[in-house]
């Protein structure tokens, strides 16, 4: 391959201070503006601004947008000067939309249970697309998708990177190179759009208005950031944030070197187990200094709703989102349509649930500490705690709370990012993107040995599941070599495929379970050709990982970039030291990704880990063999590599679509069928139930299925204060008859404490599907009034 050469090197940060303006002219703020400019000490600076203010005490007022100078921009309030660390210009745009799919009698994607189909809608699903340019060479650029999905996939990506070259020239700049697909690992959204076969067992094969439900969504984000595109700044700071992890697969961590794990061990509370920071990358408009978004990563499953939940959501990242969002409604700080994405990290070994994992079997005992076991030797009795585990809810209670916990660190460090943050220096944007094929690749180690990985196979803890979601019949975790479930085992695997002499003796010392990656029929049931990409802004790098990297091999990925990159001078700058995170599961979903130290121990994670021992290392190498192409003076890209299957049109499907709707007799769509009461206490769950048709029938995409309104006293409008994208409006569908058609919708509002007193409603949108000629009819419905005190 053609490497370029290594990147010129780049002059240091400067500080500048910026003064507010008094309504002087046009050339007596820019002469100001430059002497401040030259002023080189934080000391001379505020001693000059003091005697500014002793001899001219009009020197003050409003502070309001003056210009910029070099990069620095002046916005925003107050009686005093105020400094901002000078960043490079680049061309940013952020966007938002609906990819909410079929919210009933879909399989569930995540845990793989047949039992956990969609019964409604705790929360809208979104893509949230973030755009980063060169401010000079804007054709140099990258998309970075935040998906409320389980993962990013193959079909997905392929019908966005389709979609956008559909769009015309305008949209020829994105391609496989710089569009990153990423999910933030919700368990809790609709299933049956993932490109190959394994995930589409449980969800009886592919539905394709799922899958576009999330492409056509993804595609509105990206052309709403493209068209709101404009020159900005950059600036990534970190937090640390308690209490919303944990490691679920303790034992298979400390199989990690000692020292190698001391070096992360800093205090009780962050002891290393887990990924504890959280980075945030803020988006500054240089039009007014208004922020239009925000992008974090810090790794924790989205297992909060469990797997007894059938309502819709994003699940704890959803909810960390949507109250950043919300938070900042009105906000002077924020643009109008800011955009909050809280991006997967090193999630593999991660889990919500806190309190840890605990036997339901009467004992009131913690789970085995090696295998995950409680009295009985089998999993089905070990489950993982959140904070609010003995509500009865599926888990809402905590997985609100987990949220909550990822958002208020979050929403304090944007609030001191002019204190905290860095800013992102290096004008040019950079990305690579390969297709690799991991079957029987052999490279070198550090060390000089070759070592190769393996066509995919799982292994028979991959079948004991997790505490967050344990598994069937007699597997359990940490069965290497020999497992010690049923032998029939054994016979059922052959079934699929009996893996050969070499697979087995490859994938030691995990046991085959299912040979997937050399099952072709019907077509492939897991990858065999992964994505390897990054993408670079300034000092940023972003490891785009297609499977669940566990805390280590974050670690060591993310540690291997940041040396290379710092030994190549990619990071546009020499006074700056590269800011690398890992983003996934993104592109595909190649399941988990253990360090080979994990991989012998073969717990959930190892098991699940596609292509080997050595898959880690693979990835690794495959990363800093490409890394030149993010260099400033690069302007060539790797070449592709064998582009994967597209199983779009050719994947099975035994899910049957909505026959048809009847009303009961004697009543009409949208007819209340148990009412409200007349007046409530702030605080409680008001509810109401309605004639109702399949959801189905219309996605209704950037709409609601659900409201409440509230009368407007002075213009008598009824006015909507919440909908189904809120977590406490709950949208619940049930067939009440297969045979006549008939079903019933439930609207719960669980109300707020300090809700305002008023009077309210609840609206119900539906559409129906006629016997016969299967129009699609809209239809509306609405509770009586009541009253909120």
């Amino acid at each position: 391959m053609d490497k370029p050469s290594s990147p010129p090197k780049a002059a240091a940060p400067e500080d500048v201070w910026l003064r507010q303006d008094t309504g002087r002219s046009n050339k007596s703020r820019v002469v100001w503006i430059a002497l401040m400019k030259v002023l080189s000490g934080f000391v001379l600076g505020v001693l000059f601004y003091g005697a500014l203010r002793h001899f001219n005490p009009s020197f003050g007022g409003k502070l309001r947008y003056i210009g910029s100078v070099d990069g620095e921009v002046a916005a925003g309030d107050g009686g005093n000067a105020f400094k901002i660390r000078k960043g490079s210009k680049y061309l940013l745009g952020v966007g938002k939309a609906d990819i909410t799919g079929p919210v009933v009698e879909i399989n569930m994607m995540g845990y793989a249970d047949t039992k956990q189909v969609g019964s409604g809608l705790r929360q809208r699903l979104f893509s949230r697309a973030f755009i980063i340019g060169d401010h000079e060479r804007p054709d140099d650029r990258f998309v970075y998708l935040v998906l409320d999905t389980q993962s990013g996939d193959t079909a997905v990506r392929y019908g966005i990177l389709e979609g956008l070259a559909n769009l015309g020239s305008d949209y020829s700049v994105y391609g496989q190179h710089n569009v990153a697909v990423t999910g933030t690992h919700s368990h809790s959204g609709p299933g049956a759009w993932l490109n190959y076969l394994l995930p589409q067992i449980t969800s009886k094969g592919f539905d394709k208005q799922s899958y576009k439900a999330i492409v056509d969504g993804a595609l509105l984000s990206i052309t709403r950031a493209h068209s709101n595109l404009q020159p900005g700044y950059l600036s990534v700071g970190s937090t640390k944030v308690f209490g919303a992890n944990i490691n679920r697969s303790l034992y298979a961590y400390l199989a990690n070197p000692e020292d190698e794990r001391a070096g992360y061990n800093t205090t009780n509370e962050d002891d290393g187990s887990v990924e504890k920071t959280l980075t945030l990358l803020k988006f500054q408009r240089a039009l007014d200094g208004k922020n239009i978004g925000v992008l974090t990563w810090f790794p924790t499953h989205g297992t909060s709703m469990l797997g007894n939940n059938t309502l819709i959501s994003g699940d704890n990242k959803g909810v960390a989102a949507d109250l950043f969002e919300k938070s900042l409604n009105g906000d002077e700080t924020a643009a109008k349509g800011f955009v909050a994405g809280f991006s997967q990290a090193s999630v593999g070994d991660t889990s919500p649930n806190v309190l840890g994992a605990w036997c339901e079997d009467g004992t009131g005992r913690q789970c085995s500490f090696k295998n995950s076991t409680c009295s009985n030797g089998k999993s089905q009795n070990c489950h993982a705690r959140g904070p609010y585990f003995r509500r009865n809810d599926n888990g809402a209670s905590s997985c609100f709370e987990i949220g909550k916990r990822q958002f208020e660190p979050a929403k304090a460090l944007y609030q001191d990012m002019d204190n905290l943050g860095t800013p992102i220096t290096g004008s040019s944007v950079k990305s690579f993107h390969i297709f690799h094929d991991m079957s029987n690749f052999s490279f070198p180690l550090s060390n000089g040995s070759y070592v190769t990985t393996c066509p995919a196979a799982l292994g028979y803890s991959f079948a004991a599941g997790t505490s967050d979601g344990p598994g069937a019949f007699d597997f359990t975790q940490n069965d290497p070599n020999t497992p010690n479930a049923s032998p029939v085992w054994r016979v059922v695997s052959g079934f699929v495929h009996e893996p050969s002499k070499a697979q087995r003796a490859c994938h030691y010392p995990k046991p085959i379970l299912l040979d997937v990656g050399e099952v072709t029929s019907p077509y492939l049931w897991t990858p065999n050709v992964v994505d390897v990409q990054v993408l670079r802004v300034g000092q940023l790098f972003v490891v785009v990982s297609p499977g669940e990297a566990t805390t280590m091999s974050g670690r060591r990925w993310k540690k291997a970039v940041a040396e290379e990159a710092s030994s190549l001078a990619l990071s546009d700058s020499a006074a700056v030291d590269p800011v690398v995170v890992l983003g996934g599961p993104a592109n595909s979903y190649t399941h988990y990704i253990a360090t080979p130290e994990e991989y012998s121990v073969q717990r959930y994670e190892g098991a699940s880990t596609l292509y080997g021992a050595y898959t880690l290392n693979a990835y690794i190498y495959l990363t800093l063999t490409n890394l030149p192409y993010l260099s400033p003076s690069s302007n060539t890209r790797p070449k592709p590599g064998p582009f994967p299957p597209n199983n779009v049109n050719n994947s099975l499907s035994f899910i049957t679509g909505v026959v048809f709707d009847n009303p009961p007799i004697f009543k009409k769509f949208g007819d209340v069928k148990t009412d409200v009461q007349h007046s409530y206490r702030a605080g409680a769950t008001i509810s109401a139930v309605f004639v109702g048709a399949n959801p189905r029938n219309n996605l209704r995409l950037e709409q609601t299925y659900a409201a409440i309104e509230k009368l407007d006293s002075s213009s008598g409008r009824w006015v909507i204060i919440r909908d189904d994208s809120d977590w406490s409006l709950i949208f619940k569908w049930k067939r009440t008859s297969e045979v006549l058609g008939t079903s019933e919708v439930e609207i719960v509002w669980e109300s707020e404490e300090g809700t305002g007193n008023g009077q309210y409603r609840i609206h119900y949108w539906g559409d129906s599907k006629s016997v016969g000629s299967g129009a699609i009819s809209s239809f509306e419905g609405l509770s009586g009034t009541f009253v909120l005190t």
